[in-house]
């Protein structure tokens, strides 16, 4: 689609970024809103890398578990085109983002749900806006199998698998990360990284 950028960037600003957008699809035709969905899933499968978990993974104190990276993906969409192309190539630079400098002010455990790196909702808004357009209960599930497409619903991150715990390996491929969040502060990288997806 043409305009996903412009539509994930427009919603800034906006109180329910994702309702917004919901209610701009579900005025277009079900093919446009299928169109967003393959965009979107092309996005998120470029950034879908263990790197890029592990930064989720480093910034989150080791509380990423797959469903967290499936969250955390829509929210670096959610940055905007440029900065999703720039942390694409390099997920250590991650550290130079603003709300992710916040974030490593304040203990994880003092984040609020608007603090948390995440934005699910941005998952489902394809569905919905399908649902509503066409009255077809999960419709756009078969709209995208007939082109060949899949609805995914969990992480398939490519690229080497490492240990998230190790920190001489962290460190060297992470390094700006690592020394923004110098440590995993509640304890949560002793039960080890939580990769079960």
């Amino acid at each position: 689609m043409s305009d996903f950028w412009s539509l994930i960037e427009d919603s800034a600003g906006h109180a329910d970024r994702a309702g917004w957008i919901e209610c701009r699809l579900a005025a277009r035709t079900p093919a446009e809103i299928v169109e967003f969905d393959v965009a979107f899933t092309a996005a998120r499968r470029r950034a879908e890398t263990w790197t890029m978990w592990a930064a989720a993974y480093r910034i989150t104190s080791g509380l990423c578990s797959g469903d967290g990276f499936w969250y955390f993906l829509p929210w670096l969409v959610g940055l905007g085109r440029d900065s999703f192309d720039r942390l694409t190539a390099d997920p250590d630079a991650l550290a130079e983002v603003p709300q992710v400098r916040r974030l490593a002010t304040m203990r994880v455990d003092q984040w609020t749900d608007v603090d948390w790196p995440e934005w699910e909702a941005l998952n489902y808004v394809s569905r919905q806006a399908y649902d509503t357009a066409t009255g077809e209960s999960e419709g756009i599930i078969d709209a995208l199998r007939a082109l060949h497409h899949d609805y995914p619903e969990d992480p398939a991150p490519t690229g080497d698998r490492w240990a998230f715990d190790d920190e001489t390996e962290m460190s060297r491929r992470l390094p700006r990360l690592s020394a923004l969040f110098p440590s995993m502060s509640l304890g949560h990288a002793a039960n080890g990284p939580l990769l079960n997806i």
